[in-house]
């Protein structure tokens, strides 16, 4: 699949070689896809595809990064010649992150995604409400969301941002409850967003969906070059992967949406989960495989992409995404746009 000029070999077993000045993608013998190398600036491998020597070289020869991910999508190794413009992206970056209207402009549009795609689990939930006080709570929850949105182009600085995300969240939060079937419900309930460590069932699920979809995120930014630890919206600390946090705000109502699924159709119980000393709640060993098969499944099914203008499997999604940012970076791209869903 061809993205932005970035070839994605997803299929496992490929194998992807040189044919004179194409790059041909074959699978069990048989040809899948030729791209002319020309058309291309980075080739991303998912898991087990061999990639010819011959076809190593010329790509480092080209400027075209090779960029290798395991099978969960967490990023391995990055091959590129010694002519390369990612140092001048990571610079493009150090720099953008020291300008206060830049660095604004691009959290303010990762928080109206983040809001945005919030809202509509809450305005789906609210169509889908088995009783009426649901619906309203639901409803009251979205609007106080469509609030939140119509303030974000009035913030003067982060902090202010800051502010009204976490306000938006609160009233997100609190509505979650009624998007739970009753029989689960009391099981589930969710007295707010807790972390560090979860404090009931919920927080625990939400925390360690919201571990794995981090990762893709810093994944993500690693294949295109651009430096995770460097943030714009969350703050840069020792450890911690600022921009992969920034990048992810926008698909957290995706693993919402996979969390309540999981314990709506039953996946998941109460017994899955473990209470520890101290009040800590921890997600059980056999129910994080069910978690990570489910979290799998849900990679490989199609979204639809407005810039794209054509479906792309939802595991692929932070990887536009972190190229379309590192085009904004660049200058290439006037604002970064967020994933809306629709």
């Amino acid at each position: 699949m061809q993205l932005l000029n970035t070839l994605y070999v997803t299929t496992p077993e490929s194998y992807v070689h040189l044919d004179n000045e194409t790059v041909r993608v074959e699978v069990a013998h048989e040809t899948r896809l030729r791209v002319p190398l020309h058309h291309l600036s980075a080739m991303v491998c998912f898991g087990y595809v061999q990639v010819s020597l011959p076809l190593m070289h010329k790509l480092a020869e080209s400027g075209v990064a090779l960029v290798l991910l395991d099978t969960h999508g967490r990023f391995k190794a990055r091959l590129e010649g010694a002519v390369s413009g990612n140092v001048l992206l990571r610079q493009a970056q150090y720099q953008r992150a020291g300008d206060g209207p830049f660095a604004l402009s691009l959290a303010r549009n990762c928080i109206a995604g983040k809001i945005r795609n919030a809202r509509q689990v809450l305005l789906r939930g609210a169509r889908e409400a088995k009783t009426a006080a649901d619906g309203a709570q639901l409803s009251r929850a979205a609007a106080d969301l469509a609030a939140s949105l119509r303030a974000l182009p009035g913030v003067a600085d982060l902090d202010m941002l800051r502010g009204v995300e976490g306000e938006a969240a609160r009233q997100y939060f609190a509505a979650l409850n009624a998007l739970i079937r009753a029989p689960a419900r009391e099981a589930f309930r969710m007295d707010g967003r807790s972390r560090r460590p979860p404090r009931d069932r919920i927080n625990a699920l939400m925390s360690f969906i919201y571990a794995l979809l981090m990762n893709d995120c810093r994944s993500a930014l690693e294949a295109v070059g651009l430096d995770p630890q460097i943030g714009f919206l969350h703050a840069i600390r020792p450890g911690r992967a600022a921009l992969a946090l920034d990048l992810m705000e926008e698909f957290r109502s995706f693993a919402d949406r996979l969390a309540l699924s999981l314990i709506n159709r039953s996946q998941l119980g109460a017994d899955d989960f473990s209470e520890r000393e101290g009040g800590a709640v921890l997600l059980e060993g056999d129910a994080r495989k069910t978690v990570l098969q489910a979290y799998q499944e849900r990679k490989q099914e199609s979204v639809s992409h407005p810039l794209l203008a054509e479906n792309i499997p939802f595991g692929l999604l932070p990887h536009v995404q972190a190229r379309l940012l590192a085009r904004t970076v660049r200058g290439d791209m006037p604002e970064y746009l967020p994933y809306l869903v629709r």
